[in-house]
């Protein structure tokens, strides 16, 4: 499968290195208007610089992830978007694609690792729906180079808790000013060092605490899951796509294999 990767920071670079030790894959184009790197191939995306790709990894910046949804839209395009803070526009993005052939799948982390961890965040939440003495709360520590906070993927694993334990309505972010309302449900976030993101659900009740974490050693987890991703993605019908759809191919789903 040939591949365009858009955004060449970390993430990108390292997608390139995980498709250059072999497989079924090919780079045919690297697009940044930043990188001065020079494996890069065109300063924008375009028709013209995605044209040789079956898909599209996308890691760039939040800022431009709408604007490369129109071009993945005109081409009829499959991307896999993992470029995190852009998700109240979703609604938007979907706009967008419909009526069009593209297909792109979205997710603030493509671990498989996170993938179950996800999984398991929302069976604890169903769990202890019907035992009100437990309260719950997601902490995240990422390196200190990493410009959104929370993580996409502790906003994931909130809104898989909201979904399930009912008691919990509302998600607030950061240090808590003064005591919180038992509807809240907490996130917090530590930025430091290289540490590559440490994900933890805490639930605490009056006489023990259970927590459910996941820890990762680097990035190749988070890339290699993209690529699986691309793979699954280009046979799929066209329309947007969540981690949950590209999980359920996982784990004996629906979703096409």
């Amino acid at each position: 499968m040939k591949i365009a990767i858009a955004g060449y920071g970390k993430m990108g670079r390292m997608i390139h290195s995980l498709i250059n030790e072999g497989g079924d894959a090919e780079v045919v184009s690297i697009i940044d208007p930043y990188s001065r790197c020079e494996e890069v191939t065109a300063r924008q995306l375009t028709k013209e610089s995605i044209a040789n790709a079956d898909a599209v990894i996308d890691f760039s910046n939040a800022q431009a992830v709408m604007e490369n949804i129109k071009v993945y839209a005109h081409c009829s395009a499959a991307a896999v978007i993992g470029t995190t803070g852009w998700l109240e526009h979703l609604d938007e993005a979907e706009k967008i694609i419909s009526g069009t052939d593209a297909r792109i799948l979205y997710s603030g982390n493509f671990s498989l690792g996170v993938t179950l961890f996800l999984m398991l965040v929302q069976k604890a939440a169903e769990l202890i729906g019907n035992i009100p003495s437990y309260d719950v709360a997601i902490s995240e520590i990422h390196h200190n180079e990493k410009t959104d906070s929370p993580s996409g993927t502790a906003m994931m694993a909130a809104e898989k808790v909201l979904s399930c334990l009912k008691r919990k309505s509302e998600i607030i972010t950061g240090n808590s000013d003064g005591k919180i309302k038992d509807n809240q449900l907490q996130i917090t976030s530590m930025r430091v060092g290289r540490v590559p993101g440490v994900h933890t659900l805490t639930i605490d009740g009056p006489a023990d605490t259970i927590t459910i974490q996941h820890s990762a050693r680097s990035r190749e987890g988070f890339a290699a899951g993209a690529l699986q991703a691309a793979f699954w993605l280009v046979r799929q019908n066209a329309g947007l796509y969540s981690m949950d759809d590209f999980a359920s191919s996982l784990t004996g789903g629906n979703a096409n294999a």
